[in-house]
């Protein structure tokens, strides 16, 4: 019994790591395309092409995204704003963004 408990911990923790990865190439073909958006100015276009190919809804799979048309999208919507992944996913972008909601709200 200790064996299947261990063996089946084991598994879990591997697909953790195998979708943060995944993840992790999503990221960065976000942030391809946000740099191909300020280079040639068709950002929004090459990730959904990437996101409809099927390797681009494999990677999503693996990733846990459910790859439709709402997925790519969001993911032409987040190019065009061409905010980097790595600034979205801080702290002080997120307060900044929380305090100009707030102050939209207001």
């Amino acid at each position: 019994m200790i064996d299947f408990v261990d063996g089946t911990a084991f598994n879990y923790e591997q697909g953790t790591r195998s979708r943060k990865l995944f993840a992790a190439v999503v990221l960065a073909a976000l942030d391809d395309a946000i740099a191909d958006d300020k280079k040639y100015g068709n950002g929004p276009e090459q990730i959904a092409r990437w996101a409809r190919s099927r390797d681009g809804r494999e990677v999503l799979s693996c990733a846990g995204i459910d790859p439709n048309e709402r997925v790519v999208s969001g993911l032409m919507e987040f190019v065009s704003k061409g905010v980097r992944t790595s600034v979205a996913l801080s702290r002080e972008e997120s307060e900044r963004r929380q305090a100009a909601e707030q102050a939209e709200a207001a």
